[in-house]
């Protein structure tokens, strides 16, 4: 199965975005991928701490573009993520969905783990996602002719606890849209996105924006695509770009039959005295 990401550096105009990100959907189609990923944000980035003028409901705008698109290109579409307004309150959901090649919406989740961190000396590079951000509740593991894709975005990937839930419930392929920090991602980004496909046993699709959005905000880029031995198989440097890779889904069942670590678990050993 040929897989794509389409890595992207969005800003605050919509159109554009959309734009740029339905051509690199068309151009990955065109060379053959069945499975198209997009980053967290690549509808539209905001300032840090500025409101969402694109907040929609669960079928706006950004829903019916990656409907579309997904259609018009004839593939499974893993779609970033969007501001998904909440009924009577404030905050807004960070939500994936994932789109067939017919356009239904197959899967919809919202982010779990939110970003609250203070980075640097004296917290002077300081993130509260919980302030603009509701957390959702659901693991999402979406079906496919290929198999099971587990979901999940940015700071989830700190929490291997999630991703051996998905390998739980079937997931062969796990998606990570994200826009992580340059400070993170240079030490973080590759070593959790390899060590989540090896203790999963799947492949890794991690949709990354990347370069400076505005003047406040940048992104580390570098999305990768990943083997369930942990092997980089594609890998973006740090600008907007397609990447794509053979995703063998043969070699995951050769690697689970190796190394069965997923069936090998032992769980509720009791704590040392």
């Amino acid at each position: 199965m040929r897989v794509a990401i389409v890595q992207t550096c969005s800003n605050d105009d919509l159109s554009a975005n959309l734009k740029r990100a339905a051509e690199g959907v068309r151009e990955a189609a065109g060379r053959g991928a069945e499975l198209v990923a997009l980053p967290e944000n690549f509808a539209y980035m905001r300032r840090e701490g500025a409101p969402f003028p694109c907040v929609q409901g669960p079928d706006g705008e950004i829903v019916q573009f990656l409907r579309e698109t997904a259609a018009d290109a004839g593939v499974w579409l893993l779609g970033g993520t969007f501001p998904e307004a909440i009924a009577g309150e404030r905050r807004v959901y960070n939500t994936s969905i994932v789109v067939d090649p017919e356009g239904r919406e197959v899967a919809r989740y919202r982010k779990i783990h939110l970003f609250d961190v203070d980075l640097g000396e004296a917290g002077e590079d300081s993130y509260r996602e919980s302030e603009h951000f509701a957390p959702g509740e659901q693991i999402v593991v979406a079906q496919t002719p290929f198999g099971g894709v587990g979901l999940s975005v940015c700071y989830d990937l700190r929490f291997p606890e999630l991703y051996r839930a998905h390998a739980d419930r079937g997931a062969r392929l796990l998606a990570v849209p994200s826009a992580f920090t340059p400070q993170t991602g240079k030490d973080h980004w590759e070593v959790l996105l390899r060590a989540r496909a090896i203790e999963g046993q799947a492949f890794v699709v991690a949709a990354a924006q990347c370069g400076r959005h505005s003047s406040d905000r940048a992104s580390y880029g570098r999305s990768m695509i990943i083997d369930p031995w942990g092997l980089v198989l594609a890998q973006a440097g740090d600008r907007p770009a397609l990447i794509e890779a053979e995703c063998d889904l043969d070699e995951l069942t050769r690697v689970r039959a190796a190394i069965p670590s997923l069936a090998n678990r032992r769980l509720g050993i009791p704590p040392a005295e």
